[in-house]
Parts: structure tokens; sequence; C-alpha cells
């Protein structure tokens, strides 16, 4: 089960022309926002990746506009754990749970899922908030990131599961967060 306070949220490459492409991108776009602004209310930390933005373009606008003080990693490498930032940041937090959501699933969140599963980390893949550009590629990344280890979970099961309770002023927020 994570908890508030050993889980962190990585939003991988959710990017204007990569984000556009994918499969179900409104809904992508979504449920990363839930997630995130449940976070946000619940304290957990939220680590923001930009695979070579100059050429993909930033992080979408709506995301940008809920995460207005996290400053992107930007990365050259496919999994994330090939940039020595993001490495140093994702050690800061000294989180062992990790919520990953982003594009493209059979790549970046892929090659990212496994190293961090090979590094130790609990890796939970929020199957409704990674997308590729194909339904099979998306799947295929989901398989086999399962298959590599991590546990799959979605936006509400794991808003729920850190939540706990449905008592107090968090549950009252995210309860209209999930409602939309």
């Amino acid at each position: 089960m994570i908890t508030p306070k050993e889980t962190l949220l990585l939003i991988i490459d959710v990017q204007g022309r990569l984000a556009q492409g994918v499969v179900q991108s409104a809904t992508l776009e979504t449920n990363i926002g839930k997630l995130a602004k449940a976070c946000a209310i619940l304290d957990v930390p939220i680590l923001l990746t930009e695979q070579y933005p100059k050429g993909l373009g930033s992080t979408i606008e709506s995301l940008k506009e809920l995460l207005p003080d996290n400053v992107a990693v930007e990365k050259l490498s496919f999994s994330c754990c090939g940039t020595p930032e993001f490495m140093r940041q994702l050690r800061s937090f000294n989180r062992n749970d990790i919520l990953v959501a982003g594009i493209e699933a059979h790549v970046c969140v892929y090659q990212t899922a496994v190293d961090l599963v090979e590094f130790g980390y609990n890796v939970h893949l929020v199957t409704d908030c990674v997308s590729s550009r194909t339904e099979e590629n998306r799947l295929l990344g989901i398989r086999c990131i399962e298959k590599a280890g991590a546990s799959l979970t979605s936006t509400e099961m794991a808003i729920f599961e850190l939540l706990r309770v449905a008592e107090g002023e968090q549950f009252k927020a995210i309860s209209k967060i999930i409602k939309g």
C-alpha cells in the first residue's frame, strides 16, 4: 500500500507535440491532472521531465498551470534514470514508492520504470495515465513494465489508496477532483 510520506509522482514527458499524438490524449491529460491535484493536497511531491523540449515542446499548459513551482528536468536519454540531474532530484525526495505517469508507455515510461525497479524502487504504473501513439504500443509497454516488476494501478485507485479514509478536509477536496 502506498502512503503520502513514502510516495512520489513522476510525470514523464507530457509535452506538446508528443501529448497531441497519443491515444486518448484528452483522457490522459484529465487523469494526470486529477492525480497531480490530489498529490498536491496530500503533500506528495511531483517530479516532472521533458524529453528534448527544443524539439518536442514543453509540458502541456494544463499541467504547467497545476505545477507552477515544478521545473521540468530536461533529458535526452529515454530513461529518466539516464539523466544525472533527474537521479539527484529523485534521491533528494527520499521516497520509495514511485507513481509513474506519462508518455510514451513503450519507450520513456517503460525504460524509466524498468530502471527504477532495478534501482530498488517500488514502481506503481498508473495505467490510465500513460499512453503511446498506438494502443498496441501502449498495451505492450504496460505489459512489459508489469513483467519487469511494477505494480499496476489507476488514477482513482492510487488517489484513494493514498487518502485511506473518507473523512476530513482532504477527502472533501479530493472528492471534488474525482467528480470533476
